[in-house]
């Protein structure tokens, strides 16, 4: 599998039968992909969906299908194809892929507060999952792994213990575009969790995995 980190919650998954689109938002770079099988978003939160930047990059790809969680769904009706709503338990066939969707809820932000759905997307029975804002853990190993380390809704103590409880063999940390320090929290995963799995990818560059 080839991995590229687009900025923030964004990533390219290329699977050699299909290239996978997850989490296209506002602190993300991905307007100049082409080819894409399958554009999928876990929740509709702006630095997980720009729904404006959306719009071009759906027409450039006419065959890329939209998948979305059912709190998103209303934000992209009015886009150029009709989106899948993914629900727990649903397996999608996305081009030469299959994705098995995960979750329920985003993770908590504070006490009450209300949240919103949060779709986690398990690739090829366990090959890499994002698993959006939440702490979801699947039944099945996990090969890679994406970790948010930054966010109203965390800790990094919840990461590294999300770290040791999925097990993977590469974790890769996300989700730290709107800090100043992203490198220094990936340090502190890298120190704090299971030693030799934590790899931080470079923005931008395809790394095989």
């Amino acid at each position: 599998m080839e991995l590229t980190h687009l900025g923030h919650a964004c990533f390219l998954v290329d699977t050699g039968a299909a290239r996978l689109l997850i989490d296209p938002g506002v602190h993300s770079r991905f307007e100049e992909l082409r080819g894409l099988d399958a554009v999928l978003v876990t929740h509709q939160h702006a630095d997980h969906v720009d729904v404006e930047r959306l719009r071009p990059l759906l027409e450039a790809n006419p065959g890329a299908a939209l998948v979305v969680d059912p709190d998103t769904a209303t934000a992209v009706a009015g886009l150029p194809r009709p989106a899948v709503v993914a629900r727990p338990g649903d397996r999608l066939a996305l081009g030469g892929a299959t994705v098995e969707v995960l979750g329920d809820l985003h993770a908590n932000v504070y006490a009450d507060v209300p949240g919103c759905t949060n779709a986690a997307y398990l690739v090829d029975g366990g090959a890499f999952l994002h698993p959006g804002d939440s702490f979801v853990a699947p039944e099945t190993p996990v090969d890679v792994l994406a970790v948010p380390i930054d966010a109203p809704w965390l800790k990094l103590a919840e990461a590294v213990d999300y770290v040791r409880a999925v097990g993977p063999r590469v974790a890769v940390p996300m989700h730290e575009g709107e800090t100043t320090d992203p490198a220094k929290l990936a340090g502190m995963l890298v120190a704090f969790g299971p030693e030799g799995v934590v790899r931080r990818l470079a923005i931008g560059e395809p790394a095989a995995l």
